[in-house]
């Protein structure tokens, strides 16, 4: 999607605030050369098959090192830097930004809670984009409510069977193998536990599911699919934890893809602006326009600075950086969505056009106000520290009068 343009992917004058340091400017710069270098590979992805685009960017993605953090200790990626990474792709292609993103979720889980034996077995060759992940945690009942969670998988012979269904998982199509979230005691949070599951097991079954923007998603569907004791990720009962820690760590770097989609879009809007003839002028000269666009850059300057405070908090682990992640993604992804449709009316008819860069933006960017955390939900969680912070100034204020 970049082919017309060479438009810095990322900000540098955000960059330069302290939130970031010299690595995450470095790493801006070359993730950026690395994208322009690949202008001819995001050509070929509107035409191309998705899964088959999406094998291949995460290929091309491995080979050029970009997941080594996966499995090497000493290049471990802070959030701040995948933040800087979701960014730059989100901008430069939809497909590319979402193979990343997939692919680090998937692998997350298993470096921050598996075993010797599981790291070893998984995380070379996912860092390698030779296998690919996916995150199997959603249900037809369950989605943003991790509890809710069904999927049974009842102890038998040495190791577990599941049966159930899984639905809407990201690279469904595509995983070699599926962190799976599935309930192996009672009703509530601590019954779940999460399984490291290869998509070859007798079993297990995949339907594609189609969507508006074009990815890898499916429904999984698990008929006695019988799995080892070792397949356990973490402990037995551990599974929402997990969930909720990859969660609240990715979160942030959604709102991040969001600014990514909404620079592209206002770029690509002004472009066309100061290129099309209206009225005697340009649309440029228009100041309904102008003050669109200026509306957008507020919103994006907003939100980039939100998801920068939300990485930085997140980094130094603070007790407040869940929430921050959440009013990061709520106001990213919100706002990104208004910039988006707003450069689809500045384009206008040839804004719709099949393909073209706005068209496409406007189908990819829905899917953010949903996945890892709907929006609803976002502002009941915030609204709920909001809550918890007037009770303890009430209580502070009930002291001082005593």
């Amino acid at each position: 999607m970049r082919t017309e343009s060479r438009t810095p992917a990322y900000d540098p004058d955000l960059l330069a605030l302290p939130f970031y340091d010299r690595r995450h400017r470095e790493l801006a710069i070359a993730m950026d050369g690395w994208c322009a270098e690949h202008d001819r590979l995001w050509a070929r992805v509107p035409a191309g098959d998705p899964d088959a685009m999406g094998r291949t960017i995460i290929r091309e993605l491995g080979a050029a090192g970009w997941l080594t953090f996966l499995a090497e200790p000493d290049t471990a990626m802070d959030l701040r830097g995948l933040c800087v990474l979701r960014e730059i792709l989100a901008y430069t292609e939809d497909l590319a930004d979402h193979a990343f993103a997939i692919q680090a979720l998937a692998a997350t889980p298993i470096r921050r809670h598996g075993s010797t034996a599981q790291r070893q077995r998984w995380l070379p060759p996912l860092s390698r984009g030779e296998l690919i992940g996916g995150f199997a945690l959603s249900e037809d009942a369950a989605g943003s409510d991790i509890a809710a969670v069904e999927l049974a998988a009842r102890a038998r012979r040495g190791g577990f069977v599941l049966d159930g269904h899984k639905t809407w998982i990201a690279h469904g199509t595509l995983a070699d193998v599926f962190c799976v979230v599935a309930r192996t005691g009672g009703a509530g949070a601590l019954g779940l536990t999460a399984f490291l599951i290869p998509a070859a097991t007798p079993g297990l079954w995949v339907r594609p599911i189609d969507l508006v923007a074009p990815r890898s998603f499916a429904r999984i569907e698990f008929e006695q699919c019988e799995v080892p004791a070792d397949a356990v990720l973490g402990e037995v009962g551990g599974g929402f934890l997990i969930a909720l820690d990859l969660l609240e760590r990715f979160r942030m770097t959604v709102g991040a893809a969001a600014i990514g989609f909404g620079r592209r879009a206002s770029d690509t809007a002004l472009a066309h602006a100061r290129d099309r003839k209206a009225y005697g002028g340009t649309l440029w000269d228009l100041p309904t326009v102008r003050a669109t666009l200026a509306d957008s850059q507020v919103a994006l300057e907003a939100a980039a600075l939100l998801v920068a405070r939300a990485a930085w908090e997140g980094d130094r682990n603070t007790p407040a950086f869940a929430t921050r992640g959440a009013v990061a993604k709520l106001h990213a992804t919100e706002h990104a969505q208004r910039v988006v449709d707003a450069a689809v009316q500045i384009c206008g008819a040839s804004g719709l056009v099949k393909d073209s860069v706005t068209e496409r933006l406007y189908r990819q960017i829905r899917s953010l106000r949903l996945y890892e955390g709907a929006s609803e939900v976002l502002r009941a969680s915030i609204a709920a520290t909001l809550g918890h912070r007037s009770a303890t100034i009430r209580n502070e204020d009930a002291h001082d009068t005593e």
